[in-house]
């Protein structure tokens, strides 16, 4: 079983992710630039994915280096998104990323889009990083408006994706509806 987590940035989606796959058992896959750096490696290495993960250095960013160099758009080409659907073609998956339901796993059991109003978001990330509120609110719209231009939008659930709105609610709340989610999908 795939359970997808998709939305925008601060909208919970890694907090959340990394609590549902603990309570449902199931791996937890960050789908982000990281993720795509170990497909793009398993590719470029010709290596399964999981030793190309310890083959490769990933820094963090911006922007998200491999092995000390930025990947640029070939972390976003159509044979890493082919190497992400095959790994989580086997086994149980909780896949979070902004591509995740539209592109890398339209047909997941569970697709959820976690949204939250952007001031709230900001308020998230800005704990997290010790940022200003609006600083971070700054940089959101710019990665927002940024995240429009590949011929879909980033901001908008896709088609039948579950609609959770993390405005003013616990990670716990939210955990426990997207557990009830896979509970129901494996009934």
């Amino acid at each position: 079983m795939v359970v997808a987590i998709d939305g925008p940035a601060g909208s919970g989606k890694s907090t959340v992710a990394k609590q549902v796959a603990a309570a449902l058992g199931f791996g937890h896959l960050d789908t982000g630039g990281m993720y795509r750096i170990v497909a793009l490696a398993s590719l470029e290495l010709d290596l399964p994915p999981a030793e190309a993960a310890m083959a490769v250095t990933i820094e963090g960013g911006p922007p998200l280096l491999m092995n000390g160099v930025d990947p640029g758009d070939r972390i976003r080409t159509p044979e890493v998104t082919a190497m992400q659907q095959a790994i989580l073609g086997s086994g149980d998956w909780v896949a979070e990323g902004r591509d995740i339901c539209q592109v890398v796993a339209p047909d997941a059991e569970v697709r959820v889009w976690l949204t939250a109003d952007e001031t709230e978001r900001a308020r998230r990330r800005a704990a997290q990083t010790g940022q200003a509120i609006a600083e971070v609110l700054a940089a959101q719209r710019d990665r927002d408006e940024a995240d429009q231009g590949h011929g879909r939008s980033t901001l908008e659930p896709s088609e039948g994706a579950t609609v959770v709105d993390t405005t003013g609610l616990t990670p716990a709340d939210v955990v426990s509806r997207i557990r009830s989610l896979a509970d129901a999908a494996r009934a």
